[in-house]
């Protein structure tokens, strides 16, 4: 059983579905509203424990209901969240999905307590890190935070894995010559490298100028195509997703992250079966509408 770290973000989503965006000056009802527990770093913790894996996760939090709601949420997992904090000045996350009819969606986040996550809340969770076999984290708090976290993993042979969303033009040099295994999506990808990623051969070359960056490993996600891989020595393959009907996308990258590093070895030999069990998840994840209700279990993951 892996043993994961996960240093993000929570968020309490509000769905709002729509039959398209709207266009510029165009007003529209909606079909429907709900809600449901979110963001980048709850669902790859959620997706990593529901995987199978021991995983605790660094986060913040507001004082507030939002917080109540999803810290049963985490208890009702078994996730660790002896390092998940309250912000003494910021509400809890919010995020705002407009999920369109083709299962697309386009999401729009404020930050709140997640932007309160300091250097000092990593150091405080550093003996989790030590012991972890990977840690996990993404844009949704503060680079500095992530560096520190990612510091301390290096030092203690901890794997880390950086999901760069939402995506950064500017990588930090120092975070990038940290991290281990990067994992974007194929638009995240172009905005990192400057090249549109549209075939195996614009994916080999996105791949090469992350790996001229400093990562030894790049994952790159593409919808419902599947996902790609390429390590430094060379090696590179591509794993394509399972064909089911998507009825919310909102989870899916998040669960292809967390149930991919609680299967993934250490020396990542069994890289492209831990992608086939990551891409599997994801398309049980875009068959339920929501975020972290939709996030599958081991027991209902068949390969």
């Amino acid at each position: 059983m892996n043993k994961i770290v996960v240093l993000g973000s929570i968020n309490v989503d509000t769905i709002l579905n729509i039959s398209h965006l709207p266009e510029p000056g165009e007003t529209m009802h909606m079909h429907d509203r709900s809600t449901a527990g979110g963001g980048k770093g709850a669902n790859q913790a959620l997706a990593a424990v529901r995987a199978g894996a021991e995983t605790s996760f660094i986060s913040k939090i507001g004082n507030d209901h939002a917080a109540d709601f999803m810290m049963k949420t985490f208890k009702d997992d078994g996730l660790n969240i002896d390092h998940v904090t309250f912000s003494k000045t910021e509400g809890t996350g919010k995020a705002y999905i407009l999920l369109q009819d083709s299962g697309q969606n386009s999401i729009l986040v404020y930050g709140g307590a997640n932007a309160d996550v300091t250097p000092a809340d990593v150091d405080e969770a550093k003996d989790s890190i030590k012991d972890a076999d990977c840690i996990i984290a993404q844009f949704e708090v503060p680079n500095p935070a992530i560096i520190e976290a990612f510091k301390i993993a290096k030092d203690n042979d901890v794997v880390t894995f950086l999901n760069p969303a939402p995506a950064q033009k500017e990588i930090p040099t120092e975070l990038l010559n940290l991290t281990e295994i990067i994992a974007p999506n194929e638009t995240e990808a172009e905005i990192i490298t400057g090249v549109p990623v549209t075939d195996d051969a614009s994916m080999d070359k996105a791949a090469k100028k992350m790996h001229e960056m400093g990562v030894p490993t790049v994952l790159i996600t593409v919808g419902d195509k599947g996902s790609y891989y390429s390590m430094e020595s060379g090696k590179t393959g591509f794993v394509k997703a399972f064909k089911v009907k998507a009825v919310d996308t909102t989870a899916a990258g998040d669960t292809f992250v967390g149930a991919l590093m609680a299967k993934l070895d250490h020396d990542r030999n069994n890289i492209e079966e831990a992608m086939t069990y990551a891409n599997k998840s994801s398309s049980l994840t875009v068959q339920t509408k929501g975020a972290q209700n939709s996030i599958p279990y081991a027991k209902n993951v068949e390969i």
